[in-house]
């Protein structure tokens, strides 16, 4: 009989965190990640570096659109921990 792969753990968390912040002026949404949600590479607009899949980082997006925007979630980018804490 073939064995079977254990279940995966219920517990396991792949957003930290979700919070409101204001940052310049503007309202923003901010998810904290952990790596294991991450499965791309994306380019971090603070510090232009990649953010590697597999890191765990933070995903912001404004409350209200900008007005040229469809929607907030267009403007959604992805940034290092360390990197948002410094904008």
């Amino acid at each position: 009989m073939p064995r079977r792969r254990p279940p995966r753990p219920v517990g396991r968390r792949l957003v930290v965190d979700q919070t409101t912040e204001v940052r310049a002026g503007r309202e923003w949404h901010v998810r904290r990640l952990t790596g294991a949600t991450s499965g791309k590479t994306y380019t971090c607009p603070g510090c232009h570096r990649p953010v590697p899949a597999g890191t765990g980082h933070v995903v912001v997006w404004p409350v209200v659109a900008a007005l040229l925007s469809a929607s907030a979630l267009d403007e959604r980018r992805h940034w290092h921990t360390a990197c948002w804490a410094r904008a």
